[in-house]
């Protein structure tokens, strides 16, 4: 069964640059500012900054390094760099040279940086001051001069130059975008290569089009702008102002940060990286009224003492990567009561989805840990290890078409052949199901993850939440251990400060789980403390770093 064909809504038909600086969707003004240094606010880009300076950049790259000079999406340009507010300028800078921008982590090794600088191959890669050796170790390995190692400076001034000094943007001169109309070409452009988690085999490459990013921010505005309207017309406005706390290198940052904000015409102020004390203040200071975060973060803010009313303007929250604990949905510490209450909403997505295929409205309140319901123009099916769709209320693999769907994997057959089916459809390899006959959605696990014990299913993620929820656990993941016929469940348990490790603890444990779980879904494999649960940036739970551990200990 194929869900969501009637939700349709009409996509603009236009490249990114174009829909977000030039055309009557965006509702970011001439003057709006759109990107600001949380540390010092009067460093301050607007709209119409954003757009000269996207086109000095343009022309830097085109005349300088050749970026689109044999056509569009040929030229990798790699990026590697804490959070500034002038990246997204660099990033529709790269767009409008017709290049394609290679987002990578500031936390990468030199080997990791290495890898991905190879794999498009990279022309040019800019970094951030304070990445500067890393990106210059990594260019060396590479084959590539210090001509071509750029550092971007977002303060005092915007700066471009590379590191042996002899080269340097003079922002003198401009290069206009080529505007994009043709579906085809929009479809099938290459803006953006943003490189997957890598919880299972090594990091790939994926392509991100401009109708990607497009609908991205599109197709939640549909839904939301509406009730903004409502609130408006009864008094009460909203504005966004968020905060840039996490990663670039990631599709919430590089389309949460640099594209939706934007489109919404709200501001982003940008942290270099994220500190929890500063996170707070710039909640007070400028009022955020919304962000997307990661579940560990949400729980710190529910659990930490610190926290009492600094986030009392926030409107809207998103999360996303892995469930939010249920304790976090009734904090009292996430903005009013009633209808002044937060949203505190999960979302559902990943790289190969250009960020998340679900939303909340805002006028939803919904606390049963639901993802949302489809975005509009998505379709799904739900299959079993045969593709043949499962009954429905029953949970199966969740297949994906719509225009949030990117084009695959870059350099990768073998991937794009494991990734999507011969007639189109990408998988997600997450199980996933719709109850109660509504259009709600709920993650039930990965497939790959599920334990299979004496012919029953476990899924870790059910496992993990109710974990989260006992009182002397700070953090948990769960995974099978294949050594034991059958299979069986072992938690690695992250404990809160004063909790004593012994066997009590492990006893208190299992009978936690006793008390609300079914009996196949036991903690057989035992109870094992770490002092931290292995997690990516992305904040999901490091799965082969859990095997590791496994097979360590038995």
């Amino acid at each position: 069964m194929i869900y969501n064909q009637d939700n349709v809504a009409d996509i603009p038909s236009v490249d990114l640059l174009t829909f977000l600086f030039e055309s009557e969707h965006c509702a970011a003004k001439e003057d709006t500012p759109l990107y600001a240094v949380a540390s010092d606010p009067t460093k301050v880009i607007t709209k119409s900054q954003a757009r000269v300076v996207t086109r000095q950049f343009a022309h830097f790259f085109r005349h300088e390094y050749g970026i689109g000079q044999n056509g569009p999406g040929e030229d990798v340009v790699a990026t590697v760099s804490t959070g500034q507010h002038a990246l997204a300028c660099l990033f529709f800078g790269v767009i409008a040279a017709e290049g394609i921008y290679s987002a990578a982590s500031p936390g990468a090794t030199a080997e990791e940086l290495v890898r991905q600088m190879r794999d498009g191959p990279a022309k040019v890669i800019v970094c951030s001051t304070d990445v500067k050796a890393l990106a210059e170790a990594a260019a060396e390995i590479v084959g590539l001069t210090k001509r071509n190692v750029l550092v971007l400076e977002s303060t005092p001034d915007i700066k471009l130059e590379s590191i042996d000094g002899s080269v340097r943007c003079t922002f003198d001169q401009e290069l206009q975008w080529r505007k994009i109309t043709d579906a085809n070409e929009l479809e099938h452009s290459k803006t953006c290569m943003l490189y997957s988690s890598g919880t299972t085999g090594l990091p790939k490459g994926v392509l991100i089009s401009h109708q990607n990013m497009v609908a991205e921010a599109f197709l939640p505005a549909y839904i939301n702008r509406p009730i903004w309207k409502e609130w408006a017309a009864a008094g009460k406005p909203f504005e966004l102002r968020t905060l840039a706390h996490l990663p670039t290198a990631h599709v919430s940052g590089v389309q949460g940060y640099f594209v939706n904000a934007f489109y919404d015409g709200g501001i982003v102020y940008w942290m270099s990286s994220f500190d929890f004390g500063n996170f707070l203040k710039y909640n007070v200071q400028y009022k955020i009224t919304t962000f997307f975060s990661l579940p560990k973060i949400y729980l710190g803010l529910a659990r930490h003492p610190a926290v009492t009313n600094q986030l009392r303007s926030l409107k809207i929250a998103y999360s996303g990567a892995t469930p939010l604990n249920k304790e976090v949905y009734h904090c009292a510490k996430f903005g009013g009561e009633g209808e002044e209450r937060t949203l505190l909403s999960q979302t559902w997505g990943a790289s190969e989805t250009t960020g998340a295929v679900t939303h909340v409205s805002p006028a939803a309140r919904d606390t049963s840990g639901s993802v949302g319901e489809l975005l509009p123009n998505m379709l799904i099916r739900l299959v079993d290890e045969n593709d043949n769709d499962v009954p429905v209320g029953e949970p199966g693999e969740a297949l994906l078409k719509g225009p949030l769907i990117t084009q695959g994997y870059h350099q990768n057959p073998e991937a794009n052949a494991a990734g999507f089916t011969t007639d189109g459809w990408y998988r997600t390899g997450d199980m996933m199901r719709f109850k109660d006959n509504n259009d709600l959605l709920y993650v039930v696990g990965r497939t790959k993850e599920i334990i299979n014990y004496n012919g029953l299913k476990v899924a870790p993620a059910e496992l993990e939440a109710v974990l989260c929820e006992h009182p002397f656990i700070a953090d948990a993941a769960v995974a099978g251990v294949r050594a034991h016929v059958p299979e069986v469940p072992r938690a690695f348990v992250a404990l809160r400060p004063g909790v004593d490790v012994c066997q009590k603890t492990v006893e208190d444990i299992q009978d936690f789980i006793k008390q609300r779980l079914s009996d196949h879904k036991q903690l057989r494999g035992g109870v094992a403390f770490v002092e931290t649960v292995p997690r990516l940036l992305s904040g999901k739970i490091w799965r082969a770093k859990l095997e590791e551990m496994i097979a360590g200990c038995g």
